[in-house]
């Protein structure tokens, strides 16, 4: 049975301990392949033959909520109006805290400066009691609810290390009001500050987490809101305005100025231009007309048109495109594994720092001893929350594959947003890929006595009954200028040579060399002409009439207008751009030239493309392919990073691992440059985080006192907890503005 892929929103995820937790949960469940839970978006996506039931189950016995994601689109709008509300209940958590903290440091500071007695502390300490009490009830509950699920799974979270700190907190300060009599005069100073202000900076900090999370993932927002909501349908004689989920495949629709394409389809009448850059990246309109397709998402400019519904629902390519972006969101570079399973062992490990922290500062640390280990011991409990860590790639995943998207670049999974930026080589397809991938008319040129338009005439007239690819290149150029075809008899096609038949009872030849030679016609005064344009790489067709030389089209297939300016970008980026083609040496060479490529493979068969790909990754360069048709899939699957120009077929988009929507070179530089910046982005949350750990948790622990009488608050250790999951989701969020297109340098 074919694996399916389930997507599950979690609930109570706090910290990168929890993501390991829910993790192993799901992998343990008989039939699951392979799950990722991602912290930022509090998601997970499993694959395997498994019943969700299960799944939920695993996740519940561990601890934390699940539900399935069933309707993706309304799933993501429900949870932005969930995450809104979750982040106006945090904000008044973290005021009411703060509300208290006010007079908790009032009565508190002055005494701690050698400003006043301690009468005003003793005086409001029950009235404290009480409100601090209210705080951890309010303010902090979440914290003490996730400790006791985390406790009875046999793990320790985020929430483990502030509820046992607040917790610590209160209770010392509570038996030091109540009962003073336990504690020598010296050792009975409440911490009744610590407790709300602590709560209030975490909280506040989970706030601003959860809003900036909410704008990293605005890209599949965006995505989604290019849907429309109701689609206008012809049936009956009628235009109705029905629900998308109504429209049917082999509907007519009707698009008006102004309306966005509710499905894919194939214009059938009328003609208009399409803005598709939300999707492509493309800024310039397409032009559409009859037989034209038209893609759900995109926006119609000027005109008014009608289009028969190809594919719908789930089917669209817009669905499809969200669909990756959502995966490839949730997907974790192998950098970020490593932070993970950091994370998985490093909330017990702080455990262990704190009770031994409290353990020196107790038996050996200076007068009062008891509350230098309490405070001690609770700031390295508050200051070394995880949640920098957890947040530290997959952040940045999410902006990165985001700002791919609007780019018109779809990243398939988070290796190869990891790989892309370590490519040293490109290799490219011709056909397709620098070149449009279709033949095109580049020169007609008559002999004396006839002109181009009655040239193109009669070729066009002679290929409109033959299949071969270059006759639908003279038809298009006959349609472009508005000819009419002449009445043709007698027609046969010559494989290999060409065709011939009779127009208006003259005889017509229209082929290659070899055919005018056949019937003993002589070209020998067009060899300066075919010299010329054999050096352009078209091909030549000559047109004979009555056994005369008629004129000479050239046909080839044009190098995409932005090809050059592309490569030198990809070039600037230090990347060694190869040019591998199955073509005869002649026409790769010259486009090789044209386009600025000095490194050319050519006349290579299909099956060969992977050998030479293998070739050059054993020279050490790692490498990145780029095509478009069936005979690019295995080179595509053989190298490094696979980019796949998304107007080519089904089998090289599988085999890719980047779709290019644009069809553009640009991409291809593009996502390059998105992965080096999200992984500079990473690397520098990563060291953040863990310098953030490095040098917080011994400054905590007191390393500075025996040297500068410097002791960590735990007030400030919760606050530079909170501003360390700010700076991370902050630098992350920095990453929205990069623009792929600004001056490059090499690395």
């Amino acid at each position: 049975m074919k694996n399916k892929s389930i997507r599950l929103a979690i609930d109570g995820l706090r910290c990168a301990g929890c993501v390991s937790s829910v993790e192993n949960a799901l992998r343990a469940v008989d039939g699951v392949a392979a799950a990722e839970v991602n912290f930022a978006g509090h998601t997970a996506f499993v694959t395997g033959n498994i019943p969700v039931a299960g799944l939920i189950a695993a996740v519940t016995n561990a601890g934390y909520g699940a539900c399935e994601i069933v309707d993706q689109d309304l799933a993501g709008l429900e949870k932005q109006a969930a995450e809104y509300t979750q982040y106006r209940k945090l904000l008044y958590k973290a005021w009411f805290a703060l509300a208290v903290a006010v007079p908790a440091l009032m009565v508190g500071i002055p005494p701690m400066l050698g400003w006043g007695d301690h009468h005003a502390m003793q005086m409001a300490s029950p009235w404290l009691a009480l409100l601090t009490l209210l705080v951890m009830l309010v303010s902090g509950r979440q914290f003490f609810v996730g400790m006791w699920r985390a406790l009875r799974n046999n793990h320790a979270t985020m929430d483990t290390l502030v509820a046992l700190g607040m917790a610590a907190a209160w209770s010392y300060s509570a038996l030091a009001t109540f009962v003073p009599a336990l504690f020598p005069a010296t050792r009975n100073e409440p911490f009744w500050d610590v407790i709300p202000v602590v709560i209030g900076l975490v909280v506040l900090g989970q706030a601003l987490e959860m809003r900036a999370r909410g704008r990293a993932s605005s890209a599949v927002t965006r995505l989604v809101g290019l849907k429309p909501r109701t689609a206008r349908v012809v049936r009956g004689g009628q235009e109705l305005d029905l629900p998308l989920v109504d429209v049917c495949v082999g509907d007519i629709l009707r698009v008006r100025p102004g309306e966005r394409i509710a499905v894919d389809g194939l214009v059938i009448d009328g003609h208009s231009s399409v803005d598709a850059s939300m999707l492509t990246g493309e800024a310039m309109p397409v032009e559409v007309a009859a037989g034209s397709n038209v893609t759900a998402g995109t926006l119609n400019m000027v005109g008014s048109f009608l289009y028969r519904a190809t594919r719908v629902g789930a089917d669209t390519a817009l669905a499809h495109i969200i669909e990756l972006v959502r995966q490839a969101q949730g997907a974790k570079p192998a950098i970020g594994r490593l932070a993970d399973r950091v994370a998985g062992v490093f909330v017990p490990v702080v455990l262990v720092i704190s009770v031994l922290s409290f353990a020196v500062w107790y038996f050996f640390g200076p007068e009062p001893q008891f509350n230098y280990a309490m405070v001690v011991a609770v700031s390295v409990l508050i200051i070394a929350c995880p949640c920098a860590l957890g947040l530290a790639t997959p952040m940045a995943v999410m902006v990165g594959v985001g700002l791919a998207a609007e780019q018109g670049v779809l990243i398939r999974n988070g290796n190869a947003l990891q790989q892309a930026g370590k490519l040293t080589a490109i290799i490219l397809d011709k056909t397709g890929t620098v070149t449009q991938g279709r033949p095109d008319v580049t020169a007609v040129i008559p002999a004396e006595g006839w002109d181009e338009d009655r040239l193109l005439q009669l070729a066009a007239s002679l290929e409109a009954g033959s299949e071969h690819p270059l006759a639908t290149a003279v038809l298009d150029a006959a349609n472009s200028h508005g000819l009419t075809l002449d009445k043709v008899e007698g027609f046969a096609a010559i494989a290999g040579h060409g065709v011939h038949g009779l127009i208006d009872g003259r005889q017509i030849l229209f082929g290659n060399l070899k055919l005018l030679q056949q019937h003993g016609i002589d070209a020998s005064a067009w060899r300066d002409h075919a010299t010329t344009l054999a050096a352009t790489a078209a091909t030549l067709v000559y047109l004979a009439v009555d056994a005369k030389l008629a004129g000479l089209i050239a046909i080839s297939d044009p190098i995409k207008l932005d090809s050059r300016a592309a490569i030198e970008r990809l070039q600037q980026l230090g990347l060694k751009v190869i040019l591998l083609t199955g073509d005869q040496r002649a026409i790769a060479e010259s486009v090789a030239v044209k386009v600025g490529i000095n490194t050319v493979f050519f006349e290579v068969l299909p099956q060969d493309k992977g050998r030479t790909i293998a070739e050059l990754m054993t020279q050490g360069e790692i490498v990145g392919m780029v095509g478009d048709g069936i005979n690019d899939a295995i080179a595509l699957a053989s190298s490094d990073v696979g980019f796949a120009i998304g107007t080519g077929t089904d089998v090289a988009i599988e085999a890719a691992d980047i779709i290019l929507m644009s069809g553009s070179l640009h991409g291809v530089a593009n996502a390059i440059a998105i992965s080096r910046a999200t992984m500079k982005n990473i690397r520098q949350n990563l060291f953040g985080a863990f310098l953030y750990n490095a040098l917080g948790i011994p400054i905590a622990a007191g390393a500075l006192y025996p040297f500068f009488g410097v002791l960590l608050n735990p007030m400030l250790a919760g606050a530079a907890m909170a501003m360390s999951s700010l700076t991370v989701v902050s630098n992350a969020g920095r990453l929205r503005r990069f623009s792929p297109r600004a001056p490059l340098t090499r690395r």
